[in-house]
């Protein structure tokens, strides 16, 4: 497929690679400018362009960037023909994308998104932390392959998302609408804790919606605690272990 990625953050890079190397025509876009995006997320075939060039001649666009920036490629994606197929990334951090109002009174993140994009989406590759992302990936019908949940209101747009998870070398669990999405954002049982397609349905099921936030600011709360002190930086699993403890 031809796939246009927008950002270039530790999820963003990852993606490039991944999809690139299971043979998809990949273009990828930062803030910053095709100059500035390092050769080595380059190295499987994908291309660094402007943002504007990244969602022309694709039949895939994926949002890879803070979901506080969303409304801002709006207009961008206004130019997208209806066909294209739109995936989103991101997640919701008052800390970093600032209160939205909406999502603070229980809008679930990703028809927030929808909504700013007046368009539908995919949600994918939101559930799981970017050291995971980058190393953990395993082929198919390994036993212990982590499962991701995908989620959209239009089935196509769904089986589309699923088979790039899989080429991601990833399991892709079928989470049904938008509307049930919530069960993936930060502070859910299956939120970056790395479950397989076996362990996945019995934490998404036992999710609660009002425990989410709470849960989702305890994690914050220790990593920045842990990175305050430059003697106990954690380790790369070390996020795995707090979301398990925390959220399951």
């Amino acid at each position: 497929m031809k796939i246009g990625i927008i950002g270039a953050g530790y999820i963003g890079k990852t993606l490039v690679r991944k999809l690139s190397g299971a043979g998809h025509d990949v273009k990828v876009a930062n803030s910053r400018g095709p100059d500035t995006i390092e050769a080595d997320v380059l190295a499987q075939g994908g291309r660094a362009v402007t943002a504007a060039q990244a969602v022309v001649d694709v039949d895939v666009v994926i949002l890879s960037i803070p979901l506080g920036r969303i409304p801002g490629v709006a207009q961008l994606l206004s130019r997208v023909p209806s066909a294209t197929f739109v995936i989103d990334t991101s997640n919701y951090y008052p800390f970093r994308d600032g209160k939205i109002d909406a999502i603070e009174a229980g809008q679930v993140e990703s028809l927030w998104v929808a909504e700013q994009l007046g368009r539908p989406i995919v949600k994918a590759w939101n559930s799981i932390g970017s050291h995971s992302f980058a190393t953990k990936g395993k082929p198919a019908g390994s036993p212990d392959r982590i499962a991701l949940p995908v989620a959209a209101d239009r089935d196509t747009d769904r089986r589309v998302g699923m088979a790039l998870v899989e080429d991601t070398g990833f399991d892709a669990f079928d989470a049904g609408s938008l509307a049930e999405s919530w069960r993936q954002q930060p502070g859910a049982p299956c939120y970056c804790t790395d479950l397989t397609r076996e362990e996945l349905p019995a934490a998404r099921a036992t999710a609660e919606a009002a425990r989410l936030p709470k849960r989702r600011d305890l994690s914050v709360a220790a990593i920045q605690e842990r990175l305050s002190d430059s003697k106990a930086n954690p380790d790369a699993e070390y996020s795995v272990r707090l979301t398990r403890a925390l959220f399951r």
